[in-house]
């Protein structure tokens, strides 16, 4: 009776979306307004995040069975958002309950009936990609799209595979359990301490925060001695209680870069989290979140293991998308096998990917790599020209290496309950501060 009378509400009060780029000079406020349910305020910011919208700044607000969320966004390139067929998908998708409820299963996701999903996960280790295409060719499957996340000595893939003779869907359950088997092999490899997964399906899914909710279960935010963090680039998190408000407070500073705000509620909420109130704020290259949050049965954080556990797993999901290495880009005609001959290439010259982004869009691969040295050290540039030599000085791209860039020291933040709230006028206005006198 209860659900049947929120589904009421909500019909009779539709998410309300205005979009603003009058306000502010250099961003577009999108504000949404709309009855309040667990993972809505995921919903949106996934919407956004699948647009490439990068969020500047963000404030939060739910008060009992409505909610408002105020961002100021731009695009990739740090201009407004102009397009006016952009600007009407935003409304169409977030702005009526039927769209909006529907939207938040397929933004970013091709329908799967063209393609069979593989999920793996397993120890990471220098090759492990080479090995894993290699036996996906083996078996006749070409890689239309894929994500590779690696963190804390753990991998995680999800490939989107077809029938690289009749390019549809490989449905045959006998070759399905043959490939379950040899991939559970390859990532198994010599550590049988830590389980292997492997899972094939035909459902839709969000690719990255399937890679979230994957490595969250397997608990790669629990520390391995073998896994090494540059210690400049450790995100800062701090969860307290705020007894007489009965909330936990979450204060996170560290390197902004996109997708950030994704990464962090993904976790709360797939952590059973719901933040009534937040205010995020990107100041250059510097992010800095705060969420005031209850667990889904109303309570703050109950004990220290609980409190040391969720700083564990927002320090994960910051770190799982930092890409540590050389960024090479591959833009080619794709083909059966592409992917496993550079891959190949890689291992040959003793280069492991921490991350990899592919994609196949209109017969062309558009492929990221991310790859640094197998034994730890800096990527040598004549490996890499000699790379490019045997790919192709066109097809194979430098664009960037972090670790030419200068990394300074960050200052010891001072950890301050809601001093972004209060230093924020439009914060003010919303009516956040009011609902915490």
């Amino acid at each position: 009776m209860e659900e049947e009378y929120e589904k009421f509400i909500r019909r009779m009060n539709p998410p309300r979306v205005v979009i603003d780029n009058d306000s502010c000079k250099n961003a577009t406020i999108i504000q949404v307004d709309s009855a309040n349910k667990h993972g809505i305020l995921l919903e949106v910011v996934q919407v956004l995040t699948d647009l490439n919208f990068i969020v500047t700044k963000a404030y939060i607000s739910s008060d009992g069975g409505w909610f408002m969320d105020v961002f100021n966004v731009t695009d990739s390139e740090g201009n407004k958002i102009t397009d006016e067929q952009i600007l009407d998908y935003i409304q169409k998708v977030l702005g009526s309950e039927t769209s909006f409820t529907n939207s938040m299963k397929s933004v970013g996701v091709t329908s799967s009936t063209d393609f069979t999903v593989i999920e793996l996960l397993g120890t990471d280790r220098p090759g492990l990609l080479s090995e894993v295409c290699a036996v996906l060719t083996h078996l006749k499957c070409n890689v239309l799209n894929a994500e590779v996340w690696t963190h804390n000595t753990r991998a995680a893939f999800i490939v989107q595979v077809t029938d690289d003779e009749s390019g549809l869907a490989v449905t045959d359950p006998e070759r399905l359990s043959i490939a379950k088997q040899m991939l559970c092999n390859v990532l198994e490899g010599s550590n049988k301490a830590r389980e292997a997964k492997t899972v094939v399906s035909s459902g839709v899914t969000h690719t990255e925060r399937r890679l979230h909710q994957m490595m969250l279960e397997d608990r790669d935010y629990e520390r391995n001695s073998d896994y090494c963090f540059v210690e400049t680039e450790r995100p800062d998190v701090n969860v307290v209680n705020w007894y007489d408000k009965d909330c936990s407070v979450v204060t996170i500073r560290c390197k902004d870069r996109p997708k950030l705000l994704f990464d962090t509620i993904c976790t709360l909420t797939d952590m059973e989290y719901v933040v009534f109130h937040g205010h995020v704020d990107a100041d250059g290259s510097k992010a800095y979140q705060e969420y005031c949050i209850r667990h889904i049965d109303g309570s703050p954080v109950k004990s220290e293991p609980e409190r040391q556990r969720m700083i564990q797993c927002i320090e994960a999901a910051i770190e799982r998308r930092v890409s540590e290495g050389l960024k090479l880009e591959l833009c080619t005609t794709d083909r059966v096998g592409l992917l496993s001959n550079v891959t190949r290439i890689f291992r040959e010259n003793s280069l492991t990917v921490t991350r990899a982004e592919v994609a196949t869009r209109g017969g062309k691969a558009v492929n990221m790599f991310y790859v640094r040295d197998a034994s730890g050290y800096q990527v040598d540039s004549k490996i890499i020209d000699s790379i490019r030599n045997e790919i192709g000085q066109t097809i194979l791209k430098v664009k960037c290496n972090p670790q030419d860039s200068n990394r300074s020291n960050q200052e010891s933040p001072t950890r301050f309950l809601f001093g972004g709230l209060f230093k924020s006028k439009s914060f003010c206005n919303f009516g956040l501060v009011r609902s915490y006198s």
